[in-house]
């Protein structure tokens, strides 16, 4: 398995209907910025989608963003739409992506990585600590974990 940055691949098109086919809502949001080139509108011009790829298989794949839900804010770098395929489920694969998605943004400068999220207990074994609650774009409540790098 190795990790890649969906920017730099040259099969952009296959992973981008491989990411269409999740099930999950905001992976399709996700599909829609990057298929209508707005993601660097939406989250910042220094973003990257990282794809955990096996092979040819699409595994699992997250955002290093500039911005997230939670805006305006001052806290940055964001990992976002962090997600794996069911078949994939259950290996701490995303903890892979993570933990790369935190190197980068280390080698970056950034001396803490935060999620946007609703799940309790997923992030905290990842080393991700309960930082604060925070009103996303849509004015709803969401809890925000970082993680000091």
């Amino acid at each position: 398995m190795k990790i890649i940055n969906y920017f730099d691949t040259e099969n952009k098109e296959y992973y981008l209907e491989k990411i269409a086919k999740s099930d999950w809502d905001a992976a399709h949001f996700l599909h829609y910025l990057l298929k209508d080139n707005n993601f660097f509108e939406l989250v910042g011009e220094n973003s990257r989608v990282l794809l955990l790829v096996d092979g040819e298989n699409l595994v699992s794949f997250c955002t290093l963003a500039e911005k997230d839900d939670v805006q305006p804010t001052d806290l940055t770098p964001w990992i976002g739409w962090i997600y794996t395929f069911p078949e994939y489920r259950g290996k701490h694969l995303a903890g892979e992506l993570l933990a790369h998605a935190e190197a980068l943004a280390k080698l970056d400068g950034a001396t803490y990585t935060h999620i946007s999220t609703n799940h309790v207990g997923l992030y905290e074994k990842y080393g991700y600590e309960f930082f604060i609650t925070a009103k996303d774009v849509e004015g709803e409540d969401t809890r925000v974990y970082r993680k000091k790098l």
